[in-house]
């Protein structure tokens, strides 16, 4: 057990890890909030190096795959407002009100979302509405990845369930893959 005088041993590798950040982000505000991350997630859960992995390559490998991650969760906003902006970019008329019927339709899609098992309607919203990735929902929701992937198939299935044709062929649950 170590002595509350002793040094951290996460924090002795701080340096290190800006200096690395730095690289990577090549932003110096960017880089602290990612080395300020990686010893969050470090001390949150201990380290567990693999076998005859030190901690200081486990703090590394921690700090690259956020920023990996944090890479591509940019990404995936950047092009959903791309595709958002060409959509308004194509579309020859003013913006008008839905018809009765879709606007029926998007009732009804709400009232299924909120019909979903907890545990679906909790995978669903980590990955479509707050775009996490799947290994970040399954972290929050505390559950294995592969469950996030199937919750999310059942959710996606249930949400298109009874859906007029023309518009369950266009319906795509963003977020993660739809390959169905």
């Amino acid at each position: 057990m170590q002595h509350p005088s002793d040094p951290d041993p996460i924090l002795e590798h701080a340096p290190a890890l800006r200096r690395y950040a730095r690289l990577l982000t090549r932003d110096g505000t960017a880089a602290e909030d990612l080395v300020q991350e990686t010893l969050l997630k470090a001390h949150e859960r201990p380290p567990r190096p693999a076998l005859g992995q030190s901690i200081r390559h486990w703090l590394f490998t921690v700090l690259r795959n956020l920023f990996i991650d944090g890479l591509r969760r940019r990404r995936s906003e950047a092009a959903r407002i791309d595709a958002l902006a060409d959509a308004r970019a194509t579309t020859a008329t003013p913006a008008q009100p839905a018809d009765q019927e879709f606007a029926t339709y998007l009732r009804q899609i709400g009232e299924r979302f909120e019909a979903l098992p907890d545990g679906q309607r909790a995978a669903l919203r980590c990955v479509a509405i707050e775009g996490m990735s799947y290994q970040q929902a399954a972290d929050a929701l505390g559950v294995p990845v592969g469950t996030i992937m199937s919750r999310l198939n059942r959710a996606r299935a249930a949400l298109r369930a009874d859906a007029p044709e023309p518009t369950a062929a266009r319906l795509r649950i963003v977020g993660g893959r739809d390959d169905d």
